[in-house]
């Protein structure tokens, strides 16, 4: 276990309160442009650009630094299909009954069904796994701490910084996602969490109207 050994902080930059503000309206209306994107071009996107949006995830807080995540960025055809198979046929139990009314029911504005072609098409799959078990050095075999958290931050920096670098994603979370931890040939100590498709929109791509609402800051927050 290594003690606590304080550093001076690096790095931080403040800015004065116009400037503040500036960026932060500047952040907003380059975030606020991203969308889900469901149809999703075959071309090629640069294997350095996800690389760096990866290292963008990975600096996201964690859990007692532990950094309890694991992103397996699949671009191999073959194991594209095989992820589209497993995960349609997920997705049929879903449409044909696993789903309740309701659910379905809410699902209808966003057009949603059981073929997943994008899951081929994109040039990037990253499932993205949750480590149970690690710790920070490799080899490590401890307890991770609020895993589902720590996961949950790191997976909005990669989505915020590929949507940065100027390409669509798409949150897919079949349920039961156990078919990534074999086919991405995963150990049993980490849950798949997400799949996130990574590409360009393919030409004429739309976006479901339900998705452009989104509730005003005066229903999203309470300041005391």
């Amino acid at each position: 276990m290594t003690d606590y050994q304080p550093i001076p902080l690096e790095g931080f930059r403040e800015y004065p309160q116009d400037e503040m503000r500036a960026r932060a309206e500047a952040f907003y209306g380059e975030i606020k442009r991203r969308h889900t994107v469901r149809q999703i071009s075959g071309r090629p996107v640069s294997r350095e650009v996800i690389e760096a949006c990866l290292r963008a995830a990975g600096t996201a807080p964690s859990g007692a630094n532990h950094q309890p995540w694991h992103f397996a960025v699949i671009s191999d055809p073959a194991i594209k299909g095989k992820v589209r198979a497993a995960a349609e046929e997920e997705e049929r139990t879903f449409y044909a009954g696993r789903a309740s009314e309701d659910w379905l029911e809410a699902l209808k504005p966003l057009g949603t069904d059981e073929n997943k072609p994008y899951l081929e098409a994109a040039p990037y799959l990253i499932a993205i796994f949750g480590q149970r078990r690690g710790g920070i050095e490799p080899g490590e075999n401890v307890k991770n701490y609020y895993v589902t958290e720590s996961v949950g931050i790191a997976t909005g920096f990669l989505i915020a910084a590929l949507h940065h670098a100027g390409l669509a994603t798409l949150t897919h979370t079949p349920a039961p996602m156990n078919f990534l931890t074999e086919i991405c040939g995963r150990p049993s100590t980490e849950k798949p969490f997400l799949l996130l498709v990574v590409g360009y929109p393919a030409e004429g791509a739309t976006i479901p109207v339900h998705a452009t609402i989104k509730k005003p800051l005066e229903q999203i927050t309470s300041w005391l």
